[in-house]
């Protein structure tokens, strides 16, 4: 009778733990697609860029349209985590530039790096 309680215990247990994690990874499932507003400080200026994403489960792509030019792009979304990138120019110069932050419901910020990291700065975004 004992063996039988602590099988049960040990169990419901297992199951508590289960639904705990399947619950958790919900809550961190976001989908960023639409338009969003994007205000960017870098040590050479500010900008306000026009994002567009399309998410496909981690997958993700959109344009970027702002002081580097209009151009796609390329990135994922892991949990809140949010990166993407695309190469441009800039008088007759390639340049890399790389977007890694978090989203929390229709807001996003985090850093931008530009040129291997040469210029650096800081972004926020609202959803539209």
């Amino acid at each position: 009778m004992q063996a039988q309680m602590a099988r049960r215990r040990f169990t419901l247990a297992v199951l508590a733990l289960v639904l705990a994690a399947v619950t958790s990874g919900r809550a961190q499932t976001v989908d960023i697609t639409g338009d969003w507003a994007f205000s960017v400080e870098t040590g050479m200026g500010s900008g306000s860029p026009a994002i567009t994403f399309k998410q496909d489960g981690e997958k993700l792509t959109g344009t970027y349209s702002g002081q580097l030019g209009d151009t796609t792009f390329t990135g994922s979304v892991k949990g809140t985590a949010v990166e993407f990138s695309f190469t441009t120019e800039a008088q007759g110069q390639s340049i890399d530039v790389v977007y890694k932050g978090t989203v929390d419901g229709k807001t996003m910020k985090g850093a931008v790096a530009m040129a291997g990291g040469q210029l650096s700065g800081t972004f926020s975004g609202t959803k539209k």
